[in-house]
Protein backbone atom coordinates (compact mmCIF):
# COMPACT_ATOMS: atom_id res chain seq x y z
CA UNK A 1 0.00 0.00 0.00
CA UNK A 2 1.13 3.47 -0.87
CA UNK A 3 2.21 5.84 1.65
CA UNK A 4 -0.56 8.43 2.51
CA UNK A 5 0.00 11.99 3.76
CA UNK A 6 -1.06 11.23 7.18
CA UNK A 7 -1.09 7.85 9.18
CA UNK A 8 -4.12 5.89 8.40
CA UNK A 9 -4.92 4.15 11.68
CA UNK A 10 -4.33 -0.22 11.32
CA UNK A 11 -8.22 -0.20 11.35
CA UNK A 12 -8.96 1.78 8.24
CA UNK A 13 -6.02 -0.10 6.45
CA UNK A 14 -7.71 -3.36 6.75
CA UNK A 15 -10.86 -2.20 5.27
CA UNK A 16 -9.57 -0.63 2.46
CA UNK A 17 -9.87 -3.66 0.63
CA UNK A 18 -13.01 -4.71 1.46
CA UNK A 19 -14.27 -1.23 -0.06
CA UNK A 20 -11.96 -1.78 -3.10
CA UNK A 21 -13.91 -5.00 -3.88
CA UNK A 22 -17.37 -4.07 -3.04
CA UNK A 23 -16.65 -0.55 -4.91
CA UNK A 24 -15.73 -2.79 -7.97
CA UNK A 25 -18.59 -5.34 -8.10
CA UNK A 26 -20.74 -1.76 -8.36
CA UNK A 27 -18.74 -0.74 -10.97
CA UNK A 28 -19.66 -4.03 -12.78
CA UNK A 29 -22.88 -3.32 -12.41
CA UNK A 30 -22.80 0.12 -13.78
CA UNK A 31 -23.49 1.80 -10.92
CA UNK A 32 -22.22 5.35 -11.20
CA UNK A 33 -22.46 6.83 -7.91
CA UNK A 34 -23.59 6.11 -4.21
CA UNK A 35 -23.91 7.75 -0.68
CA UNK A 36 -22.12 6.75 2.66
CA UNK A 37 -25.45 5.17 3.88
CA UNK A 38 -26.37 2.97 0.74
CA UNK A 39 -22.89 1.94 1.24
CA UNK A 40 -23.53 1.58 5.09
CA UNK A 41 -26.33 -0.66 4.64
CA UNK A 42 -24.67 -2.82 1.93
CA UNK A 43 -21.05 -3.53 3.58
CA UNK A 44 -22.76 -3.47 7.15
CA UNK A 45 -20.13 -0.87 8.23
CA UNK A 46 -21.75 2.20 9.84
CA UNK A 47 -21.86 5.65 7.59
CA UNK A 48 -19.84 7.14 10.23
CA UNK A 49 -17.05 4.91 9.92
CA UNK A 50 -17.04 5.22 6.25
CA UNK A 51 -16.51 8.54 6.14
CA UNK A 52 -14.11 8.74 8.50
CA UNK A 53 -12.19 5.89 6.92
CA UNK A 54 -12.65 8.01 3.30
CA UNK A 55 -11.54 11.58 5.05
CA UNK A 56 -7.86 9.88 5.61
CA UNK A 57 -7.23 10.64 1.93
CA UNK A 58 -8.81 14.10 1.17
CA UNK A 59 -12.28 14.74 -0.76
CA UNK A 60 -13.43 11.28 -2.46
CA UNK A 61 -16.71 12.65 -2.30
CA UNK A 62 -19.25 15.46 -2.93
CA UNK A 63 -22.16 16.83 0.05
CA UNK A 64 -25.75 15.79 -1.32
CA UNK A 65 -23.56 13.78 -4.09
CA UNK A 66 -22.13 10.94 -2.88
CA UNK A 67 -19.26 8.91 -4.16
CA UNK A 68 -18.53 8.62 -8.22
CA UNK A 69 -17.96 4.94 -8.31
CA UNK A 70 -15.24 5.10 -11.12
CA UNK A 71 -13.58 7.34 -9.07
CA UNK A 72 -13.54 5.28 -5.87
CA UNK A 73 -12.29 2.62 -7.65
CA UNK A 74 -9.29 4.31 -9.50
CA UNK A 75 -8.94 5.82 -5.80
CA UNK A 76 -8.39 2.40 -4.24
CA UNK A 77 -6.78 0.43 -7.32
CA UNK A 78 -3.81 3.22 -6.93
CA UNK A 79 -3.99 3.23 -3.57
CA UNK A 80 -3.73 -0.34 -2.93
CA UNK A 81 -0.97 -0.76 -5.94
CA UNK A 82 -3.83 -3.54 -7.71
CA UNK A 83 -1.51 -2.61 -11.13
CA UNK A 84 1.99 -3.60 -9.25
CA UNK A 85 2.22 -7.12 -8.57
CA UNK A 86 4.03 -8.57 -5.12
CA UNK A 87 5.49 -11.90 -5.28
CA UNK A 88 4.84 -14.22 -2.00
CA UNK A 89 6.53 -16.89 -0.71
CA UNK A 90 5.01 -19.26 0.97
CA UNK A 91 6.43 -21.19 4.28
CA UNK A 92 5.11 -24.22 5.38
CA UNK A 93 3.19 -26.24 2.90
CA UNK A 94 0.93 -28.37 5.03
CA UNK A 95 -2.57 -28.61 4.53
CA UNK A 96 -3.16 -24.83 4.77
CA UNK A 97 -0.28 -24.19 3.07
CA UNK A 98 -1.53 -26.26 -0.12
CA UNK A 99 -4.91 -24.77 -0.02
CA UNK A 100 -2.73 -21.32 -0.69
CA UNK A 101 -0.95 -23.00 -3.08
CA UNK A 102 -3.97 -24.34 -5.11
CA UNK A 103 -5.77 -20.86 -4.96
CA UNK A 104 -3.15 -18.74 -5.12
CA UNK A 105 -3.65 -14.60 -4.89
CA UNK A 106 -2.68 -13.70 -8.19
CA UNK A 107 -6.30 -15.40 -9.22
CA UNK A 108 -7.97 -12.53 -7.19
CA UNK A 109 -5.62 -9.82 -6.07
CA UNK A 110 -2.37 -8.31 -7.22
CA UNK A 111 -0.22 -11.01 -5.09
CA UNK A 112 1.20 -14.29 -6.20
CA UNK A 113 3.11 -17.17 -4.33
CA UNK A 114 6.22 -17.44 -6.76
CA UNK A 115 7.99 -20.04 -4.13
CA UNK A 116 7.41 -22.23 -1.58
CA UNK A 117 9.51 -23.84 1.41
CA UNK A 118 8.94 -26.91 3.26
CA UNK A 119 10.74 -29.77 4.66
CA UNK A 120 9.53 -31.94 3.41
CA UNK A 121 10.20 -31.66 -0.24
CA UNK A 122 12.96 -33.80 -1.98
CA UNK A 123 16.28 -32.36 -1.71
CA UNK A 124 16.78 -30.81 -5.31
CA UNK A 125 13.68 -29.46 -5.14
CA UNK A 126 10.06 -30.25 -6.75
CA UNK A 127 7.05 -28.53 -8.01
CA UNK A 128 3.40 -28.25 -7.66
CA UNK A 129 0.74 -25.75 -8.91
CA UNK A 130 3.34 -24.53 -11.19
CA UNK A 131 5.48 -23.46 -7.75
CA UNK A 132 8.89 -24.73 -7.25
CA UNK A 133 9.64 -25.96 -3.11
CA UNK A 134 12.64 -26.38 -1.81
CA UNK A 135 13.76 -27.65 1.97
CA UNK A 136 14.31 -24.78 4.16
CA UNK A 137 17.91 -25.07 4.75
CA UNK A 138 17.94 -23.30 0.70
CA UNK A 139 16.05 -19.90 2.06
CA UNK A 140 19.13 -17.96 2.14
CA UNK A 141 20.21 -19.35 -1.10
CA UNK A 142 17.06 -19.42 -3.34
CA UNK A 143 14.55 -16.73 -1.75
CA UNK A 144 16.41 -13.98 -3.27
CA UNK A 145 16.19 -15.03 -7.07
CA UNK A 146 12.30 -14.94 -6.66
CA UNK A 147 12.04 -11.04 -5.56
CA UNK A 148 9.91 -11.93 -3.02
CA UNK A 149 9.14 -8.58 -1.02
CA UNK A 150 5.94 -10.77 1.17
CA UNK A 151 5.95 -13.91 2.87
CA UNK A 152 2.95 -16.45 4.43
CA UNK A 153 4.15 -18.15 7.33
CA UNK A 154 2.09 -21.57 8.09
CA UNK A 155 4.60 -23.36 10.11
CA UNK A 156 4.32 -25.06 13.85
CA UNK A 157 5.03 -22.18 16.20
CA UNK A 158 8.13 -23.94 17.60
CA UNK A 159 9.52 -23.27 14.16
CA UNK A 160 8.15 -19.61 13.40
CA UNK A 161 10.27 -17.53 14.85
CA UNK A 162 13.03 -18.67 13.84
CA UNK A 163 11.79 -18.48 10.03
CA UNK A 164 11.03 -14.84 10.77
CA UNK A 165 13.98 -14.08 11.89
CA UNK A 166 15.23 -15.37 8.38
CA UNK A 167 12.29 -13.70 6.60
CA UNK A 168 13.77 -10.57 7.79
CA UNK A 169 17.25 -10.99 7.56
CA UNK A 170 16.44 -11.87 3.82
CA UNK A 171 14.61 -8.25 3.18
CA UNK A 172 11.28 -9.42 3.39
CA UNK A 173 8.95 -6.27 4.55
CA UNK A 174 5.84 -8.14 5.28
CA UNK A 175 4.72 -11.20 6.69
CA UNK A 176 0.97 -13.02 6.94
CA UNK A 177 1.52 -15.47 10.14
CA UNK A 178 -0.82 -18.36 10.54
CA UNK A 179 1.56 -19.83 13.26
CA UNK A 180 -0.65 -19.19 16.94
CA UNK A 181 2.60 -17.52 18.24
CA UNK A 182 3.34 -14.18 18.84
CA UNK A 183 6.59 -13.13 16.55
CA UNK A 184 9.09 -10.36 17.07
CA UNK A 185 10.43 -8.56 14.18
CA UNK A 186 12.77 -5.91 13.57
CA UNK A 187 11.52 -2.49 12.79
CA UNK A 188 10.88 -2.35 9.17
CA UNK A 189 9.09 -5.51 9.02
CA UNK A 190 5.36 -5.68 9.69
CA UNK A 191 3.45 -9.12 10.74
CA UNK A 192 -0.05 -9.72 10.66
CA UNK A 193 -0.75 -12.72 12.61
CA UNK A 194 -4.26 -14.83 12.10
CA UNK A 195 -5.06 -16.98 14.42
CA UNK A 196 -8.31 -19.45 13.19
CA UNK A 197 -8.81 -21.13 16.78
CA UNK A 198 -9.03 -17.50 17.53
CA UNK A 199 -11.45 -15.86 14.64
CA UNK A 200 -13.51 -19.19 15.70
CA UNK A 201 -13.70 -18.47 19.15
CA UNK A 202 -14.99 -15.15 18.40
CA UNK A 203 -17.73 -16.17 15.91
CA UNK A 204 -18.87 -18.48 18.77
CA UNK A 205 -19.23 -15.87 20.70
CA UNK A 206 -21.19 -13.24 19.26
CA UNK A 207 -23.46 -16.25 17.48
CA UNK A 208 -24.03 -16.72 21.56
CA UNK A 209 -24.49 -13.63 22.09
CA UNK A 210 -27.13 -12.85 19.34
CA UNK A 211 -28.72 -15.54 20.38
CA UNK A 212 -29.10 -14.37 24.47
CA UNK A 213 -29.83 -10.96 23.14
CA UNK A 214 -32.56 -12.47 20.70
CA UNK A 215 -34.50 -14.29 23.54
CA UNK A 216 -34.34 -11.25 25.74
CA UNK A 217 -35.96 -9.08 23.32
CA UNK A 218 -39.13 -11.55 23.17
Amino acid sequence: MKEETQRVPQATSKRLPLYYRFIQKLANEGKERISSQELSEAMKIDSATIRRDFSYFGALGKKGYGYDVRRLLEFFRKTLDQDEAVNLALVGVGSLGNAFMKYNFEKNHNTRIVVAFDPNAAEEGTMSNGIPIFRPELLEEKLPDFGVQMAVLTVPARAAQDMTDRLAALGVKGILNFAPVRLNVPEGVRVHSIDLSIEMQALIYAIRNDEKNSQTSI
